[in-house]
């Protein structure tokens, strides 16, 4: 009977339809029993898909509705089944700073789109339009996994861009006029002087999304155009993986946990700006957090909300610098303290005396790899014997994309590549190559790669020794510790990445 009458209903495949969202019937419920409704060639129509027919048509029958019944294929049923979902949800994620509930626009070409029909609408940063058009990027970003939003305002037009798994890729063009109603929405959102367009501004804004509340930073700077705004999206404690989810080896993740049991001393991560340098401190005083611990940090920004951390945050405005707040830190009993950068010799001094006098002090430094730590500390003024007497440890990161394993390709490397990295001939390597499921970037998620150089007695002697960090390291690697281009070069044999990308982080280095 169910065959006989989808046979006699209208059927369309590949179709983009329109939800309509009545207030008169209980759309979710109707959405339970995959039951939609849409615009077809402009008319309302009840849209159905086949493998759900009988629940479909038996939901109908309760209610009172004559509009005409079209089936569609269930690729065409699942995105307009997306579209009600993100009706549903705009109340949970309009919580910005109005009232009313907006709903998102999920697609980018949707979104140039409504941008193009309200164009006479977008009047002010507080218009309908203006805030549905900064809460669908917020979303499209979050939906996308980005970590960064930039909007810059250009010559004869606006664009935003997205920061996804440490590239930036481009979003889509905005009209100039729109650029600037958008920059002054989110000024509106973070507490920012919206007349103000010659200085730099920094501020802070919350979104939530289907009832999970995110933190965005704000910085917004002038430029010969007009304004650019960068938005960070920062995360809760939730959010904070472990060591292992990072990526980082089984041997590195027991070494590194055995480091953080030690009761006092220092552990540094190292690594250039956006290596997430930040997110394995967090993932390690996570790991050591308990009840009867006192753990304080000084961080700038604070990028993680941790829960069972007691977390400040710099303000140089008010004189709250990295080694002001270390001051008070040890006024406050602490067991653990994680500062967020050794920045000057002065925060680098107190940390290191804090870690002689009993305290866990985790903290980075911007070094290329995990010895260089040892002749930044010098030259910050640090003696030698207080970096071997508090030192426990350097862990030296970067983050690999990996190769998306939907549409890599098998690729060759010239001989010459091979003998430099040592590489047996006939390996196979595989290449980016971009397909829907990757967003066309050719990599899908990132993984941390480290090296973990222990202070063991026998690099205390060498420094006392008066051994460079350079001599240091030759004879750590004779001793066997894995470096960053090791695994880089394991990763490029096992098809995790691409040569490119290996060459990119750094496995030219030694």
């Amino acid at each position: 009977m169910e065959d006989r009458v989808s046979l006699r209903l209208p059927f369309l495949e590949g179709v983009d339809l329109e939800p309509i969202w009545s207030e008169e019937i209980d759309n979710q419920l109707a959405m339970k029993h995959h039951l939609l409704f849409a615009y077809v060639q402009n008319k309302k129509c009840i849209i159905i898909e086949k493998v759900n027919i009988a629940m479909a048509l038996n939901h109908l029958a309760k209610l009172e509705m004559d509009y005409p019944i079209v089936e569609i294929d269930s690729e065409s049923f699942e995105r307009l089944g997306n579209k009600f979902l993100e009706i549903k949800t705009g109340s949970d994620f309009d919580k910005l700073d109005t009232g009313s509930a907006d709903d998102i626009i999920e697609v980018e070409s949707d979104l140039l789109d409504f941008i193009r029909n309200s164009q006479d609408l977008l009047s002010n940063e507080e218009s309908a339009p203006v805030v549905k058009l900064v809460n669908s990027l917020f979303f499209q970003a979050i939906k996308k996994g980005a970590s960064d939003i930039h909007i810059e305002t250009l010559e004869k037009k606006g664009e935003v861009r997205l920061r996804i798994d440490g590239a930036l890729k481009k979003h889509l063009d905005i009209d100039k006029n729109i650029t600037g109603l958008v920059i002054s929405r989110i000024k509106v959102i973070s507490n920012l002087d919206i007349s103000e367009k010659r200085v730099p501004q920094d501020g802070r804004t919350q979104v939530t999304i289907a009832g999970k509340r995110l933190d965005i930073r704000v910085s917004v700077l002038p430029t010969y155009y007009g304004e650019r705004v960068v938005m960070r999206i920062l995360m809760q404690s939730e959010s904070i993986p472990t060591l292992t989810d990072l990526g980082f080896s089984e041997e590195l993740t027991a070494d590194l946990h055995k480091l953080l049991l030690h009761p006092h001393g220092m552990i540094l991560v190292t690594g250039p700006t956006g290596s997430g340098k930040s997110t394995t401190l967090h993932a390690c005083l996570q790991h050591i957090a308990t009840p009867d611990k006192n753990i304080i940090t000084v961080e700038d920004p604070v990028e993680y909300n941790a829960e069972n951390v007691n977390q400040i945050q710099v303000n140089t405005k008010v004189g709250l610098t990295f080694a002001a707040g270390l001051r008070s830190i040890l006024r406050q009993d602490p067991d653990i303290i994680m500062i967020g950068e050794m920045r000057d010799s002065e925060t680098a001094e107190i940390g290191l005396r804090s870690a002689l006098t009993g305290h866990l002090m985790l903290s980075t430094l911007h070094t290329n790899d995990a010895t260089s730590a040892l002749s930044r500390l010098m030259d910050m003024g640090i003696e030698d014997f207080l970096i071997g007497s508090t030192l426990l440890g350097v862990l030296a990161q970067r983050l690999t994309r990996k190769l998306c394993t939907e549409c890599k390709e098998e690729t060759s490397l010239s001989d010459s590549v091979l003998d430099e990295l040592s590489i047996a001939q006939g390996t196979r390597f595989y290449k980016a190559v971009g397909c829907k499921a990757c967003d066309f970037t050719g990599y899908s998620g990132r993984r941390a790669v480290g090296e973990l150089f222990v202070m063991n007695d026998r690099v205390k002697m060498m420094l006392k020794d008066g051994l460079n960090d350079h001599q240091i390291r030759i004879a750590v690697r004779k001793a066997g510790m894995i470096t960053i281009a090791d695994k880089l070069k394991e990763m490029l044999i096992d098809g995790e990445t691409s040569y490119e990308e290996a060459v990119r982080i750094g496995i030219m280095e030694n």
